[in-house]
């Protein structure tokens, strides 16, 4: 294979810049076709983007012979049939985070993926943006010390979709939780792509507002293996300020960051310096030539099934009670 020639099943909002264009704009990549199950949709998708193939049916996509890998951009409950049938047919797949609906679908995959031989990555790419990889830098560096804790702080206002049926990253059965589910993987992979494997977990979650059935406020303490504690606190149901921090505690200073922002704060020695970050126009485009270059044998796996895993292991922990 010289060339990855992509399917994307599922083009929701996601696809639209974060994701969809950057297929096209990585080396050895071009996106060929598009799966949705609405054809008004699907149709309006594929003349903005310019794709050459679309099907209403995922099936016809995955088994197309001018398709030789799959991304899944649906919601997590499909996600795990969709990679299943990929891989049988030999084709490597790309999964949208979380990997799945929960914690066994997501070991079921890690099983075929291992079991056929068939490459599986994951979207956890914040790993390969420029701020959190000038984090990582600054923390190899030792400017703020040995670290000692770290505080995610995630405080929200009750989205006012809330209540909208259609709105399924509130529905457990469809998103495995609520915006904890959708947002917290992020934030969560950070912490073991910074500082290594979790020895120990759990956490507690309750709904707070009573908007929807999922939970909508999670707090929960993780022990990594080399000691540093991390506590999280994620609130999305407030009334006051809304705040995202990720803060990292070292002996000499600490490093502050929003997950959904762009800039990073370093205090160390009395001294404050901020870093600003552009935008990237496409989120994902670096974590998708790195994917690419896997999937080509050129590279190594961005991030891997037993990476996601271990974050899933993580969230429904704190959601659902679970300890470790």
């Amino acid at each position: 294979m010289e060339k990855i020639c992509w399917g994307i099943i599922g083009c929701g909002n996601v696809t639209e810049v974060k994701s969809g264009p950057a297929f096209n704009k990585v080396e050895h990549s071009s996106l060929m076709a598009v799966s949705r199950r609405d054809p008004d949709k699907l149709a309006d998708y594929v003349k903005r983007h310019h794709i050459p193939l679309s099907f209403t049916n995922a099936l016809d996509l995955i088994q197309s012979e001018k398709i030789n890998a799959i991304y899944i951009a649906t919601p997590p409950d499909v996600r795990e049939a969709y990679a299943i049938e990929a891989m049988q047919l030999g084709k490597p797949v790309y999964l949208e985070k979380p990997m799945a609906l929960n914690l066994a679908a997501c070991k079921r995959l890690k099983s075929v993926s291992e079991k056929l031989g068939i490459k599986l990555s994951v979207a956890h790419y914040r790993r390969n943006l420029p701020l959190f990889m000038e984090v990582k830098n600054i923390l190899e560096q030792g400017d703020i010390g040995a670290i000692k804790e770290v505080q995610i702080t995630m405080l929200k206002k009750t989205d006012k979709a809330a209540k909208d049926p259609s709105n399924w990253r509130v529905d457990p059965s469809i998103a495995g939780g609520g915006y904890f589910y959708d947002l917290a993987p992020h934030q969560i992979d950070l912490v073991f792509y910074f500082f290594g494997k979790p020895k120990s977990f759990s956490g507690t979650s309750t709904n707070k507002a009573g908007l929807y059935k999922a939970e909508d406020f999670v707090q929960g303490t993780i022990e990594l293996e080399n000691g540093i504690v991390c506590k999280g606190l994620w609130d999305f149901s407030i009334n006051g300020e809304e705040k995202d921090e990720f803060l990292i505690i070292g002996e000499k200073g600490t490093i502050r960051f929003p997950v959904f922002g762009l800039f990073i704060e370093v205090e160390s020695n009395g001294q404050v310096k901020t870093i600003p970050f552009e935008a990237p126009k496409h989120n994902q485009q670096n974590h998708i030539q790195a994917v690419v270059n896997y999937f080509l044998d050129k590279g190594e796996n961005p991030c891997s099934a037993e990476d996601a895993i271990l974050s899933m292991e993580v969230m429904e922990s704190f959601v659902y009670g679970s300890k470790n």
